[in-house]
């Protein structure tokens, strides 16, 4: 386990920020936070990389306490923040090179590599540069640092869609590398595409955690009927969920495989019948 944590709690006076988040992400997992604006996801980051005191419960990365043991913890973490501010009176170039050195375990070739693949044109002054430039600047900036833990907060905010799949198959080939990523996002294609399981935060509080591969088997059968729909057959009782609308629409959910179900539905008085990934968006 790289990363735990045991009723991590935040307060600022009366407001409570983050609410006895207990979690665990494995080594080697792309692990996803999700929730709105001021749900508690960017305080919990500052919480792991010992920015914040907790005010209650505890922090790990790799065995060592977020607060206590702050700067062994910045020693196995890259992190990219969701307000990123890089040097403006440098060049791009200038900013990879600083970056690439003031680590022991930076890569200025890596940082190269991956300012080609993100289209970032290196001659430009920071100060120059539009917001999305910026930010693929500090993406190969921390992507390029060869650590266990990859922190990434809104790392696609303001990239063109090109460049934000880009941005899922570099985390993908971290993944494959055996590194762990945590990926804090709005848009739930991205959370869905490259993460292992997900958490969603709302008002400071853990409210659901989701494995992604049990997601992607789910199905919603929407489901338009000629007449009463039968009962189930009795070994499908507890497998699916069987919502009715009373104007002979029906929406069936299953949990599992698609495949059984299908002879079943073939014997049903259908006039129109749709099947789809429950997917992400659902969940949240």
């Amino acid at each position: 386990m790289l990363v735990e944590t045991q009723n991590l709690t935040k307060r600022y006076g009366e407001f409570v920020a983050l609410n006895s988040c207990s979690l665990q992400v494995d080594t080697g997992e792309v692990f996803g936070l999700l929730g709105p604006n001021g749900a508690g996801k960017t305080t919990l980051l500052r919480l792991l990389l010992g920015f914040l005191r907790p005010t209650a419960g505890s922090a790990t990365i790799n065995g060592l306490d977020c607060h206590k043991q702050a700067v062994a913890v910045h020693r196995c973490v890259a992190y990219l923040p969701g307000d990123v501010r890089l040097f403006r009176g440098m060049r791009g170039r200038e900013v990879l090179r600083f970056f690439a050195t003031v680590r022991p375990d930076g890569d200025l070739q890596r940082a190269w590599q991956l300012a080609e693949r993100l289209h970032l044109d290196l001659s430009r002054l920071v100060g120059f540069m539009s917001t999305g430039m910026r930010q693929k600047l500090a993406l190969a900036c921390v992507l390029a640092t060869k650590t266990q833990l990859i922190i990434l907060d809104e790392p696609t905010a303001n990239l063109d869609p090109t460049v934000r799949g880009e941005v899922v198959k570099i985390v993908a080939e971290a993944r494959a590398e055996g590194r762990t990523v945590i990926f804090s996002s709005h848009v739930l294609s991205e959370v869905e595409e490259v993460c292992d399981r997900v958490v969603i935060l709302r008002q400071g509080n853990l409210v659901h955690a989701q494995c992604m591969n049990e997601l992607r088997r789910r199905h919603r059968i929407r489901a338009q009927l000629a007449a009463p729909m039968p009962e189930p057959p009795a070994h499908f009782n507890g497998q699916i969920e069987i919502h009715h609308n009373g104007q002979g629409d029906v929406t069936i959910d299953t949990p599992g495989e698609l495949s059984p179900l299908l002879g079943w539905l073939a014997t049903l008085p259908l006039r129109e019948v749709r099947v789809a990934p429950v997917g992400l968006p659902a969940v949240y």
